[in-house]
């Protein structure tokens, strides 16, 4: 099959582009996490999911359905996260632990009353953006226009809750609201990404292609189409490559951001050897 004939299927168009849209969303949402020393969010999020989608299951939701009806028990999550970190009482770290541990449990308790792991909630765990629907599809769009209104039109608060909180407090800057919506945008960001890397591999999403940007040294602006363009190549080439030659596509798409963030990082350190 040549190369070019893979994009008339129709599930490698709808691959491709959902994809792209969410793999958009995660690195401009990662990005934030990134410097605001929030990288583990992903993390306990993707376990947080790993508990919804045992929920839904187990109620007997259809697949077609399991994305839209996991969303609202994430995004409680991510509150919960943020209410116990910013209590002051736990810290970050602590507190996605935490969350993080409470969805494996319900997760695995949950799977096991349902009769074990079938083959619904195996697929989420590794993920198949191949199997993307039009309804996830739509979903995604959606998200990727939200993001992208957010980080627009709010883009001088969240810059500036990114690098000192407490001085963009003291300008006014509703800096309650911005973390709520920035984690609620997180928690749609991992229950999408599931489709394409699985739950197990969510984190990666979120960390890498904006890690490789920042690699880069460049303005914020531009450090931020630079992860968005890392993570839509790895996607691009992840799908192909894993259609090619039969590989499962979410682990694919990780090597490729992997394979990106080291080849910018060798470069970097050599330019630095060079000076």
């Amino acid at each position: 099959m040549g190369l070019m004939e893979i994009f008339y299927y129709g599930f490698v168009q709808r691959a491709l582009l959902a994809g792209a849209l969410i793999a958009s969303v995660s690195a401009l949402l990662g990005l934030f996490l990134i410097l605001r020393r929030f990288s583990l969010i992903g993390d306990g999020l993707a376990h947080s999911t790993f508990g919804s989608v045992a929920v839904v299951l187990l109620i007997g939701v259809s697949p077609f359905y399991i994305t839209l009806a996991a969303l609202p028990l994430v995004m409680v999550s991510s509150l919960a996260i943020y209410k116990l970190t910013s209590s002051r009482t736990i810290n970050a770290d602590a507190a996605i632990g935490m969350i993080s541990s409470l969805g494996i449990a319900i997760g695995i308790i949950l799977a096991s009353l349902s009769g074990g792991f079938n083959v619904d909630l195996f697929s989420y765990l590794f993920g198949n953006i191949l199997t993307v629907n039009n309804t996830e599809l739509l979903l995604s769009f959606f998200v990727f226009a939200g993001v992208l209104f957010v980080v627009v039109y709010f883009y001088d608060e969240l810059f500036a809750i990114t690098f000192d909180q407490e001085l963009a407090q003291s300008m006014g800057v509703k800096t309650g609201r911005m973390n709520v919506i920035l984690f609620l945008l997180t928690a749609i960001a991992a229950v999408l990404a599931m489709k394409v890397a699985g739950i197990m591999l969510v984190s990666a999403l979120l960390i890498l292609p904006a890690l490789t940007a920042l690699q880069l040294s460049l303005k914020f602006r531009t450090t931020m189409i630079a992860a968005v363009g890392f993570a839509v190549g790895a996607v691009f080439c992840g799908i192909l490559f894993a259609f090619l030659l039969n590989l499962p596509a979410g682990a694919t798409i990780v090597l490729f951001n992997i394979s990106f963030f080291l080849l910018v990082f060798a470069v970097k350190k050599l330019s630095t050897l060079k000076i």
